[in-house]
C-alpha cells in the first residue's frame, strides 16, 4: 500500500508541474491515470454513457484551462480533478433536459446495489475506496452517494428526507472527516 501511495505522489507531483507550465503531457497523463475513476463518478451522475464522455471532455478542457490554479498545498490533485468533474456532471444535469424526470432514489437502493458495469467496478477499486466507504456508518454511506455520486445538493436531500440542513451537512463533513482519517492510514 505504501508503495502505491508514493508512486501516486510521484504521479500527482508530475502532472501538477505539468499543469502549472500549461505543459499538453500533464492532460495526457490525468487520461492515462484518472479516466477510469473520473469516468465513473461523471457516469453515475449523468447516467448516460455518451453524456459522460462529453462531460469528460468538457472536464479535460477546464482541468488544462484552470491548472495553472491548481494549488497542491490547498489540496490533493486527484480531489481537484474529481470535483472539476463531479461540478461538470452536476451543471450538466441542471439543464432543463434532465430536470424533467429527476427524482431522488431510495439510498437503501442506490448505497446497496452492486455496480452495474465494469466501468462502476473500476472507478471505486481504481481508487481503493470501495472497502472504504463500506466502513462508514450506513447514515454517512447514503448521504454521500446521494451528494458525490448522485449528483444531488445537500439542500435536497432534506427536502426530500425531511433531515434539517444543518444535520446534512453535518454529516457529510463528519464522513469525509473519517474517510480522511481512514486514507492516511
Amino acid at each position: 500500500m505504501a508503495d502505491i501511495k508514493k508512486a501516486l505522489s510521484e504521479i500527482e507531483k508530475e502532472v501538477s508541474s505539468l499543469l502549472q507550465n500549461k505543459d499538453k503531457q500533464a492532460i495526457t497523463l490525468i487520461y492515462n491515470h484518472y479516466k477510469t475513476a473520473l469516468f465513473g463518478v461523471i457516469l453515475k451522475i449523468v447516467k448516460d454513457e455518451a453524456i459522460a464522455e462529453d462531460v469528460l471532455q468538457e472536464s479535460l478542457v477546464k482541468m488544462w484551462r484552470y491548472g495553472p490554479n491548481y494549488n497542491p498545498n490547498k489540496g490533493r490533485l486527484f480531489t481537484w480533478l474529481l470535483n472539476i468533474c463531479r461540478n461538470t456532471a452536476i451543471d450538466k444535469t441542471r439543464l432543463k433536459s434532465f430536470q424533467a424526470n429527476q427524482k431522488i432514489p431510495n439510498p437503501s437502493e442506490t448505497v446497496s446495489m452492486e455496480p452495474s458495469s465494469q466501468i462502476d467496478e473500476e472507478k471505486t477499486d481504481a481508487i481503493g475506496l470501495k472497502e472504504v466507504v463500506e466502513k462508514l456508518d450506513p447514515k454517512y454511506r447514503e448521504l454521500l452517494e446521494l451528494v458525490y455520486f448522485q449528483g444531488y445538493t445537500q439542500k435536497e436531500i432534506a427536502d426530500e428526507f425531511n433531515i434539517p440542513l444543518g444535520t446534512v451537512k453535518t454529516r457529510v463533513r463528519s464522513a469525509i472527516q473519517q474517510l480522511r482519517l481512514w486514507l492516511k492510514k
